[in-house]
């Protein structure tokens, strides 16, 4: 059973042994009157008490809406019988009662009209259809006529006040109920907001560990097939330098070759060790003031030798110092990565131009090259997700992962890199930094 129906039931139990005790003191004070009542009187006054004995048995075995059914047929033929039998018992207010308590009461519609209307038509057999009554209780005993009177309207006012009160109670819980929803609706929001940025978090935990699981892959691949082949030159160097007394000459002609692949590990090695570095939680970025023009020297002297053994020229344009505010071994590492990429793909008496302009915030270094260059597919490649790498003009290998190390750090540093290229006219290579008087401002 409902909440609702369970306060219904007990209003109406209420009600019921307040029609019993009602009995009761009617049928004690007509034992106690003095005048003669008679036994049509008797029977009304006796019975509430045994009506309310049925219904309380009814109610007891679980026949809530037979038990009420009952109430609201009985009572008022009852009470209409007292009437037709020619005495005005002085209860004919007891007909509204019947009325307003069915409606309330009874679940069933065809319940409530079936009793609405017994009521209506024993009201108007017992009150409109004219009697010729040979007892009137009013005549007989005032008091008692009135006290019916009085009873009769006791009950309306607390069965009306019973139902405002509980609906009121029932609306009451209602809004706490709601309250409570709302409460728990607010939680289980929260709840899936917090799954939901779990998921996402999760989401991007395991992108990243996809990425770095590739990147695992790739480096296992580099270190097995890459990293060996210049120890190998250097092995297969020194053990025919000692077995076949090779002469001057020889080991000369030998050395460019295993040179170039000693540049290419040491390069390799560099972008290595900085990406894992780039990859500790605890990395952090060391901004300081940086003379762009000094720091080109340093890297174009490095890559002198890498230059030479192609017969590419190094070419800066920078004629003053200018200065930016960055990571030093970061940006080291991007002009390292931007040159050497530009000689391998310059081929024999190419040229590589390196140089910077000043703008309102920030400085762009650019590296160009007079090399092959690229198409527009292969240019979206080299900062995509994926490793990608070309042999150079001498057939020099590489990992792709310098140039996704220029994007990252540049990025770090508040700074970014960007791409020009023609295929057969070079390839321009340019990023941005930010400026040391905008810093100091």
């Amino acid at each position: 059973m409902e909440e609702y129906e369970k306060r219904r039931l007990s209003i109406f139990n209420q009600l019921n042994i307040f029609s019993m005790v009602a009995g009761l003191v009617l049928t004690l004070a007509g034992l106690f009157s003095k005048d003669h009542l008679p036994p049509l009187v008797w029977y009304v006054v006796s019975s509430p008490l045994a009506i309310g004995i049925i219904i309380l048995w009814l109610t007891h075995e679980q026949y809530y809406e037979a038990s009420r059914l009952v109430y609201f047929s009985v009572y008022p033929i009852v009470t209409c019988l007292v009437y037709l039998g020619k005495v005005d018992a002085g209860v004919s207010l007891f007909f509204i009662l019947y009325g307003v308590m069915a409606v309330f009461f009874l679940q069933k519609f065809t319940s409530i009209i079936f009793a609405f209307c017994w009521s209506a038509a024993c009201y108007i057999l017992a009150t409109v259809v004219p009697h010729d009554y040979y007892f009137r209780l009013a005549s007989v005993n005032y008091w008692l006529y009135v006290f019916h009177h009085i009873t009769a309207l006791g009950f309306i006012f607390y069965t009306l006040f019973l139902i405002k009160k509980e609906n009121a109670d029932y609306q009451f819980s209602l809004m706490g109920k709601s309250r409570e929803l709302h409460r728990r609706n607010l939680e289980i929001g929260k709840q899936k907001q917090e799954i939901a940025e779990k998921a996402t978090l999760l989401e991007q935990q395991t992108r990243e560990l996809t990425e770095l699981n590739q990147v695992k892959n790739k480096l296992f691949s580099v270190i097995a097939h890459d990293l060996k082949t210049p120890m190998y030159a250097l092995r297969n160097l020194f053990h025919n330098m000692q077995k076949y007394k090779l002469s001057s000459q020889e080991i000369l002609d030998m050395v460019p070759g295993i040179a170039t692949e000693i540049n290419y590990t040491t390069s390799l090695m560099e972008n290595l060790l900085q990406w894992a570095k780039s990859q500790m939680k605890h990395a952090t970025v060391n901004p300081e003031v940086l003379d762009v023009q000094r720091m080109v020297i340093e890297v174009l002297q490095l890559l002198q030798l890498q230059a030479e053994n192609k017969q590419v020229y190094l070419e800066s344009q920078l004629d003053e110092p200018v200065y930016c505010y960055a990571d030093r071994e970061m940006v080291n590492l991007v002009l390292r990565n931007l040159l050497s990429n530009a000689i391998k793909f310059t081929p024999k008496h190419g040229t590589v131009y390196v140089g910077a302009t000043e703008k309102s915030r920030q400085i762009e270094v650019f590296v160009q090259d007079t090399g092959i260059g690229m198409s527009r597919e292969n240019m979206q490649r080299i900062f995509g997700d994926s490793y990608y790498t070309t042999k150079g003009t001498n057939h020099e290998t590489g990992t792709g992962l310098g140039l996704k190390l220029c994007k990252e750090f540049l990025e770090k540093n508040g700074g970014d890199i960007t791409v020009q290229s023609e295929p057969g006219k070079g390839s321009t290579f340019s990023f941005t930094l930010p400026r040391y008087d905008n810093q100091v401002a």
